[in-house]
Formats: structure tokens, sequence, C-alpha cells
């Protein structure tokens, strides 16, 4: 049976739909602990070992998202699948940043999303996983629920895709990133990320979606997700693709391209191994330029233009390797002349609207 020797633990507060959820997973070889609460959910947690945890967002006496935290700190590589309403976008968004695999949203129609999503959680390959989204629908097609909800809401959207952007200034031991983009809109048509994958190596990335509407905010949680899942893989020694840019872009690309969200995206996505300083860098689209920083000014690094993510028949992303002199840092940017002349005067504030500015922004790397 397709989850035969599973080990799962259920924390869900509604027991009809615990019950319903049991049943299944077990009439597919699971094995299911059941909890009705968070606290009763992290005490199994802290007693045995599970395959994969599911859980509710909405629970009394300890809320999932709390005791999600609570159990990555326990146990970080334990994979996690949580579930939620429509109104709780904002834990969602927690939830994915703090290490969630992935999500569905009630109600789940069809019980074989959820299979799904722990297939896509325990398998450690890409080809695994590609050969699960040709025979059936992927979990995060779920999501497509909301795209209603975001459609409707501008206030709705944008507080969703704000909360998943970091501080002006993300600093971590050997680097600082800073950036600053501004959006015309409530959602923003541009994104960014950044990560510390391992003790030696920084990831960072721009995004720019079309059509800009409200389906931004969506594609935003997507990208993160779909990154964070990578992110997984690699802290537990599945997959080496989060610090390959090549092949990082070429992922992001068959995910977006079957979201059915219909929408494209430009992306520069970075990898910078610290013990090196060599930077591979992979770009999609035409909306970014690279260029390396240092005294004299911005010098333009020579990276071509390829195809949007998100299209079918798409191609290849361009690539190049680089190594940062001493003194050198590396920058993201729209080829907009107002963001060109901000960074250079060192202008970092973040996520800003501002609807006398051009959309855009930059994103710079630098080593301490």
């Amino acid at each position: 049976m397709a989850l035969k020797e599973l080990t799962i633990l259920l924390v869900e507060d509604d027991p009809v739909f615990r019950k319903i959820v049991t049943a299944f997973l077990e009439s597919r070889g699971a094995i299911v602990l059941e909890a009705d609460n968070g606290e009763i959910g992290l005490d199994y947690f802290k007693k045995q070992r599970f395959d994969v945890v599911l859980a509710d967002l909405s629970m009394p006496k300890l809320g999932g998202l709390e005791m999600l935290k609570a159990m990555n700190q326990h146990s970080p590589g334990t994979p996690s699948i949580i579930i939620s309403g429509n109104q709780a976008m904002s834990d969602v968004v927690d939830a994915l940043r703090h290490g969630a695999n992935d999500y569905l949203v009630k109600p789940v129609a069809d019980l074989y999303l959820i299979e799904n999503a722990i297939r896509e959680c325990v398998n450690g390959t890409l080809e695994e996983s590609l050969q699960l989204d040709e025979l059936e629908s992927l979990s995060y097609m779920e999501l497509n629920q909301n795209l209603e909800l975001l459609a409707q809401s501008e206030q709705a959207a944008k507080n969703v895709q704000q909360q998943l952007f970091p501080p002006s200034r993300i600093e971590y031991s050997n680097a600082e990133i800073d950036y600053s983009l501004f959006n015309t809109n409530e959602v923003s048509a541009h994104f960014i990320d950044t990560a510390m994958l391992d003790d030696s190596h920084i990831m960072m990335y721009m995004a720019h979606f079309y059509p800009h509407d409200n389906r931004a905010a969506f594609a935003s949680v997507l990208l993160k997700s779909f990154v964070n899942h990578k992110l997984k893989h690699y802290r537990n020694q599945q997959s080496q693709v989060i610090v390959e840019p090549y092949n990082m872009l070429t992922y992001l690309n068959d995910r977006m391209s079957k979201s059915g969200l219909d929408i494209y995206v430009d992306m520069t996505y970075v990898v910078i191994d610290l013990s090196s300083y060599r930077v591979a860098i992979a770009q999609a689209g035409s909306e970014f330029r690279c260029f390396l920083r240092n005294r004299e000014g911005l010098a333009p690094l020579a990276i071509t233009d390829s195809m949007q993510l998100g299209v079918s028949n798409w191609g290849a992303p361009s690539v190049q390797f680089r190594t940062l002199m001493p003194g050198e840092q590396l920058c993201i940017l729209t080829n907009v002349s107002e963001h060109k002349l901000q960074l250079l005067n060192n202008q970092f504030h973040g996520l800003v609207h501002d609807e006398n500015m051009p959309a855009g922004g930059f994103i710079q790397l630098t080593v301490t």
C-alpha cells in the first residue's frame, strides 16, 4: 500500500474530520496516532518518532503554529504538513517560515490530496516528485481555493505577502544582505528572500511576477514554500538542488508552470560559498541585472536573458559563475536609474509603498 509502514501524528480538534482522515490513512497502510489538541500532540511527539506530522493550525490549549515551533526545536528533521481554514492565512505564512513542508486548505475535498502531500514530504529526490506530479494532482493545487479570497480582497493579499518579507537588513555570521523594494500597489509585483543554508552557503533571490495583480501574493507564498521544501531536503542531506542555481530554477519552473496560477516569473537566484567566495548565479527572464560593486561603482555581469519561469516549453536559465574579490559586493537590481542611484547611495529601506517611485528595487550581498 502507498503509505505502508509510515507512522503519522495527526493533530486535529474536529473529531469527525480526524476520524475520516485517520480511517483513510490507515486504509493506505499508515500507522496513525491521533491527538485532539496541540498539548497532547506535542507530548506524543516527544515520546516517539514520527515520519510525518499532520496538524490543524486552529486548536485549543496549544495552537498548531506554537506546537510546530516546539516540535521543530525538539526534532527539526521531521516533515510537517499543516491544514488551515481560509481565515488563518497569516498563520499559514508563519508556519511556512518556520519550516512547514506544505499546507492544505479546508475543506479538503479529496483525501488523496493529503496522501500526495505526505508522499511529497517523504520522497527525497526530484525525479520521484515529478513522477507523482504526472500521475496525480499536487497537494499545493489546494491553494487555489484561496485565489477567489485574495482576488476579492487586496488587503488580505497585502497582509499575506508582507509577512513573507525579511527586514531591510539580514545579518548572518559572515555576511549581510540589504535591500529596498518599491511597490506602487498594495501588493508587490516583486519579491525577495534569503537563507543561510549551512555554515558556508548563503542563498538569495529576487523575483518579479507577471501579470501584476493579487495573484502575486499567492505566488509569493508558493515560491517560498517550494524553496523551503528544497531547503529542508538539503539540511536533511536528501538533495543538493538548493545550492545548484541551474537545477533550482529548473525545479521552480516545473512547479510554477503546473501551479494553475497562469503567472510568469522573472527570477535571479544566487548561491555563495563563503569558504571560497565563489558565486553561482542563474537567471530567468529579463527583469533583473547583476552587478559587482566596489569602490569604483557598479560593474555589470554579462548574463543573457532567458524565458520566464512558468512557461510550459521553457528552455533553460542563463548561468554565471564568479569569485568575489576583497571589497566586492554582489547586487541584483531592476533596470531603473532611480533604483541604481539609491543603491549607490546605500538607501536600504526594505519593502516600501511609494507611488512616485517606479516598481522594483535592489538587493546587495556583502561578505563581512
